[in-house]
């Protein structure tokens, strides 16, 4: 069921270190009524958000370099309105989260493997009015 019958398509910047995971969600993110955009690093994030702002950042928390968690900190410093959702398979990721939470920065958070119906009523919830779950306190 598409998100919307309007022209507006909210902006999705899905990034992973695995181009299956993060193509993958692109395209059921595309196919459901957003525009999905999938990239690979944390440094492209970066750079495409600057030409196209995401509405939703949905990032793993491990990737090379710059891990998921900061990515989510300045993009949320970059675009404040910009919604977050963190997911992982790694149990290690759990102390990196906490210590995120710790340091006044709440994001929503999905396990790998992230089921599409989850990942679709989370974004969708997620990107509603006045939803607050994705804030950060700088």
């Amino acid at each position: 069921m598409p998100v919307n019958s309007g022209t507006y398509r909210p902006v999705v910047l899905v990034v992973d270190d695995e181009s299956a995971i993060a193509d993958t969600l692109a395209e059921i993110l595309n196919r459901t009524g957003y525009d999905a955009v999938a990239v690979y690093s944390a440094e492209d994030a970066l750079d495409i958000s600057l030409v196209s702002p995401p509405s939703m950042l949905i990032t793993d928390v491990m990737l090379p370099g710059m891990n998921g968690i900061d990515l989510a900190v300045r993009m949320k410093r970059i675009f404040p309105d910009c919604k977050v959702i963190l997911f992982s398979g790694h149990a290690a990721t759990t102390d990196l989260v906490a210590s995120s939470n710790r340091d006044g920065h709440q994001f929503d958070f999905l396990s790998k493997p992230v089921h599409p119906n989850l990942l679709l009523a989370r974004l969708s919830e997620s990107l509603k009015p006045g939803h607050l779950s994705a804030a950060s306190a700088d």
